[in-house]
Order: C-alpha cells, then structure tokens, then sequence
C-alpha cells in the first residue's frame, strides 16, 4: 500500500484516476529514478499498470559498483524490486542482438568512419518504442509510458506532436527527434511537465527504493568511459585484425605535425587528449576517414555557418517540397544541452538538408543528431554529415559554401 502524499510536489495530468474498466498501462523501466517514479505515480492514481524492461547488452564483469547507468544487468534487478514494492507485474524482454546491431555496432562504425554518434538517439529510433508498443499492445495496453523528460500535445490540425520538457536542464525531446510518428499517438511522457527535483520528491515520497540511485553519466555499454578501447577490443572480435589505423596529425595549412594511433580517438571540437604543444590550445577541426588525417587548429577555427543534415526524419506535416526544395526558418540543436540556434534549412528532394546558421556555430560534430524546433515544438531532425564542399578561400575545413541555398537567398 502507497502511502499518501505529505508533500506539496505537484503531480502530472497525465496520471488522473483512470476511466471505470480501462485497460492496462504499461510502463518502461530502465532501473532509474525516473521511470520508477512514473510507474509510481501511475499506480498511486489508480490505473493498472504493468512494468517492462528490456535487456540491452551483457554487462557481466564490467558493471562498476557505483551504479548510474540503465538498462544493465543490476538495472533490471532495481527495476524488478520497484515493481515489487508496487505491487505490479513485471517482465524482462530480450532484445540484445537488435541492441548489438543498431546500436551499438553503429557507434563502432561511426567513430572508425570519423563521426560522433549519439547511441541514444540510435536506440530510441531502432530499438526501444516500436518493439515496446508491439508488446504493449499484446497486453492489451492503452499507453506506453516512459520517464523521458518530454510532452506530448495535440496540435492546431489535432494530430499529437512532441514538445520540450518544461524543465530545461532535463529535457530529452533531442533524443527523442526520431522516434517512430506512429507512436506519439500511443506514447505517454507523464513526467514532462515535472522538474528533477520534483521527481526525486515524488521517489522519494511513494518510498520507491533507488530513489536515490545516481544518474546516468556515461553510455550504457561503455561503463568506463573509454570509447577508444571498446571500439577497439569489438572490432578486433568482430573481424580479427588489428585496429589500430595510425594517420596524420597536420595543422590547417596541411603541415605534418604529428602521428596518431586511430580516428576513433578523435572527435570534432576535442581539446583534451591531444598532447601536442604548439604554445596555444588546439582542437580537432576536421576529421578525414579515407585519408585517416585528423586536422587540427585554434578555437576560432571551430566556428561553423553551414552543414548537410542527412537521414531525415519528420514529426510534423511538410508541404511537398517543389523542385528545387523546401526553405524553412527553426531553432537548431545539434547537441544534447546545447541551446538551439536560429538557422535557416533548405530541404531538398533527395531527403537531405543544408543548415545556414544565422551566426557561426562552435563544433559542429559529423555523426550528432540536429535536431529542428519551432518554439517548443520538435519539428524532426536528421544526422550531422560531413560538411559540404569546403570554400577554398576559407582558412578553416568547417567553413562551408553552399550554393543552392546562397542562391535561394540571394
């Protein structure tokens, strides 16, 4: 039995009593705070609820004792204990090779290939929603909630459409961008309208018992943080060779500075790990795969006004785009916790699109997700490219020329 509430912490809409007869709500337990606590003030209303985790990787032997990740092995024996203090089934679903496939081989791919991918943006697109609503579903399930920090509305054609969190520190609509469309009918974020620290309070209050459980720090299947490492130890599995694919180190102008043991040690905008004094801080500016050259340069150097966004994907109606594209103006994000900028982006029919920044942008990282807003409302997004043909007078790799769009403009 809950106990009642004792504090003055706001609770969600989306969690009112449920209907007389209604079906089942069934809730994604990553083994932190706050999907416990979704799944806490569900049942606290009154509704049915039924708990699933998914079982994601193999993390036996790597686990570190402090916790703060999700979806691993001790993860799913804290979400198992959540729902026995609720008193609600649970059920573990496998979905390891799909998680191998998609996600994680994806994140090996791209650093060897010379981009930064986001392996949460990944897993949400390939592997977590639609499979979860499939199985939702089966139970006979009316929603599937999650404790994303994001909402969900209807908008003025009545049709559901993602929104930011409220709390701005938290919110997880960028990770979200490529969800399947399908699901915003069906999936409830009941948490989006609350702040961290008002979740911790409800967690704490309903006596949840990783109320106090730490917060995802690092990626999931990567407990150490070490990314070098584990790309290089899952390649060398994967196809029995050496990894280590030593290129150049040269400055902006091309000059040959220094050697290095693999681009997938590299990311655009890196400054720690370089160890090579020039006598100023330099960064990685550019990352050449085919010719393993990494270049690197001042900050100044990072600044960025255009790129080629590619994989596409839309939350909302667009007008079919004539032949020479579709020109629209949005908030651009192209990194978790960073502030959206104004930019204008010209949809072209192959279902790419070029970004024009309004003032330049610091590290724009091939293989991040941009993900386009208007107000709070996520339009869609798509995945950093490989910036455009590069303007041979500029000094710097970043700085693009994007024709047809300057012409558009002009």
């Amino acid at each position: 039995m809950l106990p009642p509430m004792q504090v003055p912490v706001k609770v969600p809409e989306q969690v009112a009593g449920p209907a007389p007869g209604s079906a089942p709500i069934v809730v994604a337990l990553s083994g932190g705070v706050d999907s416990a606590a979704c799944a806490g003030l569900l049942v606290e209303a009154g509704h049915n609820v039924v708990g699933i985790s998914m079982r994601l990787y193999d993390a036996s032997g790597s686990e570190q004792s402090s916790g703060g990740r999700c979806c691993g092995p001790r993860d799913l024996e804290d979400a198992r204990a959540v729902c026995a203090h609720l008193g609600i089934p649970f059920y573990v679903a496998n979905y390891q090779e799909d998680f191998q496939r998609a996600v994680i081989d994806d994140f090996v791919a791209s650093y060897r290939e010379g981009r930064t991918p986001n392996p949460c943006v990944r897993c949400n697109e390939k592997v977590k929603f639609l499979p979860l609503l499939y199985r939702a579903r089966a139970l006979g399930a009316s929603a599937l909630c999650t404790g994303h920090y994001a909402r969900i509305d209807s908008g003025p054609d009545g049709k559901p459409r993602l929104l930011r969190g409220v709390d701005d520190r938290k919110d997880q609509s960028y990770f979200l961008f490529s969800m399947p469309r399908e699901a915003l009918s069906e999936v409830r974020f009941p948490l989006g309208g609350l702040t961290k620290e008002e979740v911790r309070a409800h967690a704490r209050r309903l006596g949840l018992p990783n109320s106090d459980k730490a917060e995802s720090q690092e990626i999931c299947f990567v407990p150490d943080g070490d990314y070098a490492g584990f790309i290089e130890r899952h390649t060398a599995a994967a196809a029995g060779e050496p990894t280590s694919q030593e290129g150049d180190i040269v400055d902006l102008a091309g000059k040959f500075i220094t050697r290095h043991g693999g681009i997938h040690r590299f990311t655009v905008g890196q400054r720690r790990g370089l160890n090579i004094g020039l006598g100023t801080p330099q960064y990685v500016i550019a990352i050449d795969a085919k010719s393993r050259r990494v270049t690197i340069g001042p900050r100044e150097a990072l600044a960025c006004r255009a790129t080629w966004v590619s994989d596409l994907h839309w939350l909302t109606d667009l007008p079919t785009p004539p032949a020479e594209g579709l020109q629209l103006e949005a908030a651009v994000q192209i990194r978790y916790r960073h502030k959206p900028q104004p930019a204008v982006i010209h949809v072209h029919p192959d279902g790419r699109c070029e970004v024009h920044f309004h003032t330049p942008e610091q590290a724009v990282t091939p293989g991040q997700a941009a993900v386009f807003y208007d107000g709070d409302h996520v339009l869609g997004g798509g995945f950093i490219a490989q910036t455009a043909a590069t303007d041979a007078t500029a000094t710097s790799p970043q700085r693009t020329h994007l024709p047809i769009l300057q012409e558009a403009r002009a």
